[in-house]
């Protein structure tokens, strides 16, 4: 079939109510319709529907959409009917979702030829009866949408998908059309080879997203930092994403105690919930959902202006398409991604017990994001690199390492280092074992190898491990080293890498960034204020509560941390707290503290804010959600009738580790608790005396990493934690 330019571009304006095609529609729309496959890599907001759905309209025929998300099939069928007025039946979607009678409906306008698109879940397309009815309609082709899908290799990899060409077979041979937002050279060949297209045209668009700001933040306050950027930005429409279902309930309802309108989205809402919640986001009834990955896909709304990421996603692919569902108007979109390692071993717990080669592909994915995450490097050049296509732009001016560039440095004799390692090596590994090598890190699989033998062993041994990685990382996007996916990760020295090697030359590098260990994700007490790093407040001020701290210490007798942390007094920089119950909502201070030792710091503020005459700002105030620990009051009450504390976790179904956490917030939320009960039934005395003057003479911090690593090996770490718990009641509560 042809169509000709006018007449085509008068089906854009009928249906669809454009007056031009986007980049490579026009091409990919008229070389399906010519009857040809077609692979079509094109951002979020690139017009993918459009090249799939336009031709259906014109056709012979019936076009097959092989779709994954239930929501994303009505989301698309209710477009179609509203683009062709009074022609309900040119649109339906099949899946478990109907009924005999909707069933039967849509049998009624296939064979009567009145379908233009079938929306079809892979699940559907392998069931007898839907083969059988198929075979007996005219198809047009089919268009197999959120095709990485195929790929093991890819974000979001489902089996069902692998048996796509196959079920083709059996129906009807049609022209294929593939589509994504995102998928790297692996998982692109993987769909080509899956889909039986070897010579299905390529038609790939630039990944770059101008419009977009991408931002990497440290994850030690990461609620506090959303409802402060919400409330600055009001009214827009935003999605933040967390990993769990727990996490994305907690998450809504505290937004909502804090005055924006949000709904949670999740796979464990029953439907009309789940489908009422979209409704609502897209009707701007409310301005945020929250909700797991399983949310977004294909969701038409052009103007949401943030996608802030809880939790660090599982692959680059899955964080470049969530983010991509900001600004598809072409307009602003902040992305904001909250990372700590923390939770890259979580995920990495997660995989334990699957497939060895699951396994293997998981943590490949996740280590490449870990790199992304704490890169110093422009994030939209590493984005293109991940997948295939390089930015040869300097500095981006719309992400954080490039508007707040870091220390650069001439990283000539290291990558150098690195490629005669590589190269001197009979056999090809994994980018950590050669950066374990140059730091000098005598793991058991270096030892095994005998590489704690080379010469090159602890050659770079002033580096870290984290530093090496990252210079290989730049490595690869200097196209000096090349790292195999389909072999797991090895790395080879590119013909380019092995000309350097022979003549190298002044290699322009960032450091590696630090971040905090992050926060424990129910607790909202102890590690966020130990943690949280601030800025952006008093500088005068702030020095002079510290000033006071040390006076106040001195006079005590105690380390200047027992009375506040750092991040307790930049709150108090930023916020100008004139009374207890402002001070007791500042970082890490709690009712407790604020009795115990706040007069000094307020009387400070109050003499400070009049005479510079400061306008105090209306600075939010964070409201917790009313007891988040549903245990509090029980561990309290439990905890004062002297109960074993095995006892108390056992009656709420918590391990230890979890009952300290509960206990580790009520205390840092300033209520005493006493533990000696226990305490002289479980330690030694000595050890507890030994702990206990620690804190109280020589601890610079609460923070349990720093603490630990004074005490060394010696002390078990729930020691440490019961005895820093005994040492908060009596002397900072």
């Amino acid at each position: 079939m042809t169509i000709d330019k006018a007449a085509l571009h008068s089906k854009l304006k009928d249906f669809f109510g454009f007056d031009s095609f986007k980049a490579d529609q026009e091409r990919i729309i008229r070389h399906l319709i010519e009857g040809n496959d077609a692979f079509v890599l094109m951002p979020t907001g690139g017009g993918k529907s459009l090249c799939y759905q336009l031709p259906a309209l014109v056709m012979e025929g019936t076009a097959i959409v092989i779709s994954p998300l239930i929501a994303l099939m009505k989301n698309q069928v209710d477009a179609i009917r509203g683009f062709v007025a009074g022609n309900d039946g040119i649109a339906h979607f099949l899946n478990s979702s109907l009924n005999k009678m909707q069933i039967a409906e849509v049998k009624s306008d296939l064979t009567s030829g009145a379908t233009k698109l079938l929306y079809v879940a892979p699940e559907s397309l392998t069931k007898a009866e839907n083969i059988e009815m198929l075979k007996d309609i005219r198809i047009s082709f089919y268009a197999v949408d959120e095709a990485h899908c195929i790929s093991e290799w890819g974000h979001d990899f489902r089996p069902e998908y692998r048996r796509i060409r196959n079920i083709i077979e059996e129906i009807g041979e049609a022209p294929i059309i593939a589509l994504t937002a995102t998928a790297t050279p692996k998982v692109q060949s993987d769909i080509l080879k899956n889909l039986g297209m070897p010579d299905a045209t390529v038609f790939k668009s630039s990944f770059n997203r101008p419009n977009l700001y991408y931002e990497i933040r440290d994850k030690s306050d990461p609620k506090r930092d959303i409802i402060k950027y919400i409330k600055q930005h009001p009214g827009r429409s935003g999605i933040i994403y967390c990993l769990s279902r727990k996490k994305v309930e907690e998450l809504a309802e505290l937004l909502n105690i804090n005055g924006i309108k949000a709904a949670p989205y999740h796979a464990g809402l029953d439907a009309k919930t789940r489908a009422e919640n979209q409704d609502k986001f897209l009707m701007e009834e409310i301005d945020v959902i929250v909700a797991t990955i399983a949310f977004g896909m294909g969701i038409d709304k052009p103007d949401v202006r943030f996608v802030i990421h809880y939790d660090i996603p599982k692959s680059i692919e899955g964080y470049y398409q969530e983010t991509g569902r900001a600004g598809r108007d072409g307009q602003e979109g902040e992305c904001i991604t909250f990372y700590s390692y923390k939770d890259i071993q979580k995920l990495e717990k997660f995989m334990q017990g699957k497939p060895i080669a699951e396994q293997e592909i998981g943590k490949q994915l996740l280590m490449e994001t870990v790199a992304y995450a704490e890169s110093n490097s422009c994030r939209r050049k590493l984005l293109l690199n991940y997948f295939g296509e390089d930015y040869t732009v300097e500095n981006c001016g719309a992400c954080d390492n490039c508007l707040h560039p870091k220390k650069q440095f001439d990283g000539k004799e290291e990558m150098s280092m690195i490629i005669e390692l590589i190269e001197s090596l009979p056999e090809h590994f994994k980018m950590e074992h050669i950066a374990n090598i140059l730091a000098g890190e005598a793991n058991s699989i270096i030892k095994s190898y005998k590489h704690d033998k080379l010469d090159l062993f602890g050659a770079g041994k002033d580096h870290s491990t984290r530093f090496w990685n990252a210079v290989i990382h730049q490595g690869i996007i200097h196209h000096l080293l090349y790292k195999d996916i389909e072999a797991y990760g090895l790395l080879y020295a590119t013909d380019e890498g092995r000309a350097f090697l022979g003549a190298p030359y002044a290699l322009m590098l960032t450091e590696d960034r630090e971040f905090a260990e992050g926060e424990d994700d129910d607790d909202d007490g102890m590690t966020a204020a130990a943690t949280r790093g601030g800025g952006g407040g008093d500088e005068q001020l702030l020095s002079m509560l510290k000033d006071l701290r040390k006076d106040v210490a001195r006079k005590l007798r105690l380390q200047p941390w027992v009375i506040f942390g750092d991040p307790s007094l930049e709150d108090m920089s930023i916020m100008y707290p004139l009374s207890f119950d402002e001070l007791k909502n500042c970082q890490g201070v709690g009712e407790g503290k604020a009795k115990k030792f706040g007069k000094p710091f307020i009387e400070l503020i109050a003499r400070y804010v009049e005479e510079n005459e400061i306008v105090r700002p209306d600075d939010f105030v964070m409201k917790s959600i009313v007891n988040k620990s549903v245990n509090k009051v029980f561990i309290i009450q439990s905890i004062d009738r002297k109960m074993p504390l095995e006892d108390i976790a056992e009656a709420k179904g918590l391990d230890m580790e979890e009952l300290l956490d509960e206990i580790e917030t009520i205390v840092y939320s300033g209520t005493k608790l006493n533990l000696d009960y226990y305490i002289e039934q479980t330690l030694d005395e000595d050890i507890v005396e030994e702990i206990y003057d620690y804190f109280h003479d020589e601890a610079e911090s609460d923070s349990l990493p720093d603490v630990m690593e004074d005490l060394g090996s010696d002390y078990e770490e729930i020691e440490v934690r019961l005895v820093r718990i005994k040492f908060l009641c009596e002397v900072a509560n």
